[in-house]
């Protein structure tokens, strides 16, 4: 069986091969770029379909050995992507742009040796090579998917972390003042027909101490909030003394300046924890160059019901340390 052609144009380029080559390539820029997209499964069929005719017209109709092209691009960014059968879906392509191409020797009279080279071993090795060098790269863009993603749940527990830090700090503030303002609130209704300038006074040191409260939480808002442990070491010992509990200090070392602001907030925490659920009437605090212990004998005699075992199972009565 002989081929018919139709003549070349005048630039020597049939009208036929451009038409073929044309579809070959619209349909390899179309995968190409759904695949930099990310979205290649919804034009992988379409594109190998119209890839795959290219070729068998390019092979068997008109004289179009770099028809192929547009096959082993698609295939090479599809197969990959696939959930499974990968392996043998780039056989099966290879295969068939293999198989393609030897069909041509039924429809032709050209030398056989022509014909394996330019339109079987060349367009199914060039299909092969790109197909299995996609496997190492699509690997590779799985990766980088993977880090981002990973990146972006980062960011998330980050912002998750730091509204629970802000929530927990927030709540250090506002329990933390709401408690001794009902201290000193129910001292000063007891002084207010006894001792009424102490009871003034009382109320003095509650609008204070309402005032610090909003200057802190705004410092809080922005960002701005540095605890002292001096300051708040001499807040607990009032704190505990207006609460009729007896407080010693004992200090084994100079505390590290980079470690005071974090016991300082352990002091606070546990003074505030002291005062709203124990009935202490000692309190002894001692602080080391890095640690803080704070012990009080206002634990209940009865034993801790299980929740509170598992969270604190090296607890011993009377001992609340931070």
């Amino acid at each position: 069986m002989r081929r018919s052609c139709r003549p070349p144009d005048a630039d020597g380029v049939r009208r036929d091969d451009v038409i073929v080559l044309g579809l070959g390539v619209v349909a390899a820029l179309v995968a190409f770029v759904q695949w930099a997209a990310r979205d290649i499964s919804r034009v992988a069929l379409p594109c190998l379909i119209v890839a795959a005719a290219v070729w068998a017209l390019g092979a068997l109709v008109v004289d179009g050995r770099s028809a192929f092209y547009g096959i082993s691009i698609v295939g090479s960014l599809a197969i990959p992507q696939l959930p499974r059968y990968r392996g043998a879906a780039a056989l099966g392509l290879t295969a068939y742009v293999a198989a393609v191409g030897a069909a041509r020797l039924l429809v032709t009279q050209e030398d056989v040796s022509g014909v394996l080279i330019g339109y079987v071993i060349v367009p199914a090795g060039i299909t092969a090579v790109l197909t299995g060098l996609m496997f190492p790269n699509q690997r590779f863009y799985g990766l980088v998917a993977e880090l981002e993603e990973a990146r972006e749940r980062e960011a998330e527990l980050a912002v998750i972390r730091e509204r629970m830090r802000f929530a927990s700090d927030l709540h250090d503030i506002q329990g933390h003042t709401l408690h001794v303002v009902k201290l000193k609130i129910a001292l000063a209704q007891k002084l207010v027909r006894t001792d009424a300038e102490r009871a003034e006074q009382e109320l003095r040191e509650i609008h204070a101490l309402v005032s610090d409260t909003i200057t802190q939480a705004k410092q809080l808002a922005y960002a701005q909030r540095r605890l002292n442990l001096s300051a708040e070491l001499e807040n607990a010992k009032n704190l505990f003394e207006a609460a009729d509990i007896n407080v010693r200090v004992e200090r084994e070392g100079e505390v590290d300046a980079r470690a005071g602001e974090l016991l300082g907030q352990a002091l606070r925490k546990t003074t505030t924890n002291i005062l709203r659920h124990a009935q202490a009437t000692q309190v002894r605090i001692t602080l080391s160059e890095s640690g803080i212990s704070i012990v009080n004998d206002g634990a209940q005699d009865t034993p801790l019901p299980p929740a509170a075992r598992a969270r604190h199972p090296q607890g011993t009565r009377g001992d609340q340390r931070r």
